[in-house]
């Protein structure tokens, strides 16, 4: 049975995914509401959703999901009948560093935000859902062979994955606890537009244009499925509308590659899209000490989420990196005002004291 939100709550969405779904979902269904609470950490920048900014079904908060007042209130103001949960801190390097923030918000701000959803839905007489987004860290480190399915054993390996994996079982927790419907979407690497350029394809692309070398953890040999991100938003979208309850759904892009391999790939790309010879930029590679606990490999088994659902992925990576590396070259003043923290006056200059309401 297919399910029709008519009130969603995003949390997270003006960060890289969560930005890019809303600019596919807001877009595709005007009769839904999306209320976008995002609390504008080092990540999240409102110049991403300058495409529905004035959009009549898209409103934003700027908030933490730790504030469990203010999200309360947004239930009971806007009595949504869906959360899809992005907000998490995600960067692996970051989470060695120091994890409590990515406890703090991945573990806790989940929690907050589900008692407010089973506070809001425990007798509710219409259908409801708590969507998840979860990633394939959760499950640990593949060998050279075989796929993470649904059922495999979580083994997180970083902070990051450990406070992913705590979320996750949360979730499960409050469906069989409480009752509260929730599915669940693990996803492989996304590239594309927009992704903050601490990570590897927009630091590689933005290296490469201005002439800095590439850092390369060990030998590059470590191995990711990569998935373009317009790709997974649509996958998301599927799955919120026509998943049964209590459902978890691997989405990955069946584009597995080494990080060196990759960081050649794109290096050749901007070459090319550059007018220079192929080749020009390899030699910006630099090998750096592998971090702790690299994870060998990730890949995900999509197969249900393809053959149940219909969707599959639009992009292999050859010109998914395409897209990728035009995008950034054409909007370099996106990534220089992100590198100066120019962005982070955007919100004041656009919202001022309009932001809460």
């Amino acid at each position: 049975m297919s399910f029709f939100p008519t009130s969603v709550l995003v949390t997270g969405g003006a960060g890289f995914i969560g930005s890019n779904y809303l600019l596919h979902v807001v877009r595709t269904h005007p009769e839904t509401n999306f209320i976008n609470l995002d609390a504008l950490t080092y990540a999240g920048n409102l110049a991403n959703l300058k495409a529905i900014e004035d959009a009549p079904n898209y409103q934003f908060v700027q908030g933490s999901v730790n504030d469990a007042e203010l999200v309360a209130a947004l239930f009971s103001t806007h009595a949504f009948d869906a959360v899809v949960h992005f907000a998490a801190e995600s960067h692996v390097d970051r989470s060695i560093l120091d994890p409590t923030a990515f406890v703090s918000t991945n573990v806790h701000g989940t929690l907050v935000l589900l008692q407010a959803a089973q506070q809001a839905w425990k007798d509710a007489d219409y259908p409801c859902r708590f969507h998840h987004i979860s990633t394939d860290e959760v499950f640990g480190s593949l060998g050279a062979q075989g796929h993470f399915t649904a059922d495999t054993p979580y083994a997180p390996r970083s902070p990051y994955a450990a406070s992913k994996a705590a979320a996750d079982h949360l979730v499960r927790a409050f469906g069989t606890t409480y009752g509260l419907p929730w599915v669940m979407t693990n996803t492989s690497n996304n590239y594309g537009p927009f992704q903050f350029p601490e990570k590897l394809i927009p630091l590689v692309i933005r290296n490469a244009v201005v002439g800095y070398s590439i850092p390369v953890y060990g030998r590059g040999e470590n191995v990711r499925d990569w998935l373009y991100v317009q790709d997974h938003v649509e996958a998301l979208d599927v799955v919120l509308r026509n998943a049964g309850n209590h459902s978890t759904w691997l989405i990955g892009g069946n584009q597995e590659i080494t990080n060196l391999a990759l960081v050649e790939m794109l290096l050749d790309a901007v070459d090319t899209a550059t007018g220079k010879p192929v080749g020009t930029r390899r030699p910006l590679i630099q090998f750096v000490t592998d971090r702790p606990g690299h994870d060998f490999r990730y890949a995900l088994d999509s197969s249900p989420v393809q053959n149940e659902l219909g969707w599959r992925p639009k992009h292999d990576l050859t010109s998914g990196i395409s897209r990728t590396v035009t995008w950034y070259l054409e909007n370099a003043a996106w990534m220089n005002d992100i590198l100066d923290g120019g962005y982070r006056d955007y919100y004041e200059m656009q919202y001022g004291s309009r932001g809460m309401n």
